[in-house]
């Protein structure tokens, strides 16, 4: 056993959000077991991980071993199995190191002590998940959930508990982004099949921002210092030929770095009411100067212990929506990134959809005077209103639950559709005060601020306008 001790202080914290204490593994080496222990309180938060030798400064692309954040003070890594969250496989010998997030520090500092356990018992060598590739033939609306966790990072629940929450839901896809880890792909890669889709993902977790990062098979390396750092980091997600998304850029965890290069924006998050029109308009502000960047929503539900029943705080509130020819990881990914398809208050909630002619939504036309048409269903006694890059431009009433609308006209830059509750506004207010109940409203958020605002259903994403070729987002 290796016992060690050192003080955090704020000057750490300030040179580096990362401190790593190294220790020393012996070639046999098949265990290791690591304990953290300090002061917690409200102004002492240490997150916890580990990297072997194999580690390189950011951006790393091997040597990570795993990342709990605060949800644990211990874990083990072995070579056949290891705390959720933690990598097992290969333990090579030299240097390895425990790594602490110094998300919060008291003026007066921190004691710090860490034990570490090795062990060279016979074990044998598991290999990693194998990813499946399940396809569900015919064309269709396909929905799902794109944010969400699991034991691997700080829910408390399950990988089974989640999977049995999302086909409670009646989802066709999820992707489980736990925070700055892959780990979760030991039970989903294997329990992806054509009935439920799962995407891979991480959520790039860090004090001042964090992102989903979509489609890649390896762990991205979060441990960014510098405002330029995001810029690197999503070059390695593109290089690695993944989709990257902005998350909940609003209170209480906004985007704080320079936008980097984005196909995708989290322009939805949890139920509407907990401040989703600041993270919408800043979307729209997006689109307005010139991006092309599609809109996606996702529950951010973290996933606890046992089943919970439907209701506006749990999974796929809210839900994605994608027009795919049919189910398979690689349509999901295509389908986000050219924005086929629109986001809704939930996998039951109102289906919204627009064209110009043959052009889908995503999609992008020469003329800036055109018509377009809405499809609405389950939205009766609401209304749609449609905007370009200088807000909103009209609003219809929708007058049955089969509906169709449109507009006629010019517009600049793009144009897009929102569902907004008039008629069911008071049902939808009284649910979600039930399901928040005597607890604290989530966010800080108050009744006030919610009455101020309209309250969305569903939104589309853009056709654009003028335009043939999707620009970029850099």
């Amino acid at each position: 056993m290796q016992d060690i001790a050192l003080k955090l202080m704020p000057a750490d914290q300030a040179r580096s959000p990362y401190a790593y204490v190294p220790f020393d593994v012996p070639d046999g080496t098949t265990r290791i077991d690591v304990t953290l222990d300090y002061p917690k309180a409200e102004d002492c938060v240490i997150d916890l991980g580990c990297v072997d030798p194999r580690i390189a400064p950011f951006p790393a692309d091997q040597g990570f071993r795993g990342w709990s954040g605060g949800a644990r003070d211990r874990f083990f890594i072995a070579t056949d199995d290891a705390t959720p969250g933690y990598i097992h496989g290969e333990i090579p010998p030299g240097r390895w190191q425990v790594m602490l997030g110094l998300y919060k520090l008291p003026v007066a500092g921190a004691d710090i002590r860490i034990t570490v356990s090795l062990d060279n018992a016979e074990r044998s060598l598991a290999p990693q998940p194998a990813r499946s590739f399940p396809v569900r033939e015919g064309a269709g609306w396909y929905r799902g959930d794109l944010h969400c966790h699991t034991f691997h990072s700080d829910a408390r629940g399950a990988p089974e508990v989640l999977h049995a929450a999302a086909r409670q839901a009646g989802l066709d896809f999820l992707a489980v982004a736990d925070h700055n880890t892959i780990t979760q792909r030991r039970y989903f890669h294997r329990e992806s099949s054509p009935d439920l889709v799962f995407v891979r993902a991480m959520e790039v977790t860090t004090a001042i921002g964090h992102a989903n990062v979509f489609g890649v098979d390896n762990w991205i390396d979060f441990r960014m210092e510098t405002p330029e750092d995001a810029h690197r980091m999503a070059e390695v997600v593109h290089r690695r030929g993944g989709l990257l998304s902005i998350n909940h850029d609003k209170p209480t965890i906004p985007w704080d770095y320079p936008l980097p290069e984005i196909e995708l924006m989290e322009v939805w998050q949890s139920a509407w009411p907990l401040w989703n029109w600041i993270s919408l308009s800043r979307w729209q502000e997006r689109l307005a100067s010139g991006l092309r960047i599609s809109a996606i929503g996702g529950s951010d539900y973290h996933q606890p212990e046992r089943l919970l029943p439907e209701g506006p705080l749990v999974l796929a509130r809210p839900t994605t929506v994608l027009w795919m020819d049919g189910l398979c990881e690689d349509n999901i990914l295509k389908a986000m990134k050219a924005g086929r398809g629109y986001v809704t208050e939930s996998p039951t909630g109102p289906h919204l959809e627009i064209t110009i002619g043959d052009t889908p939504m995503g999609g992008a036309v020469l003329q800036r005077s055109f018509d377009a048409e809405a499809i609405v269903r389950g939205a009766k006694g609401d209304c749609l209103v449609w905007y370009d890059a200088t807000g909103e431009i009209a609003r219809q009433e929708i007058a049955a639950d089969e509906w169709r609308g449109g507009y006629s006209g010019s517009a600049n830059g793009f144009v897009r559709a929102e569902i907004i509750a008039d008629k069911s506004r008071p049902d939808l207010m009284e649910a979600f005060r039930q399901a928040v109940g005597e607890k604290p409203w989530p966010g800080g958020v108050d009744e006030a601020a919610i009455a101020a605002q309209p309250f969305r259903r569903a939104l589309s994403n853009p056709i654009y306008l003028g335009i043939a070729e999707r620009s970029g987002t850099s």
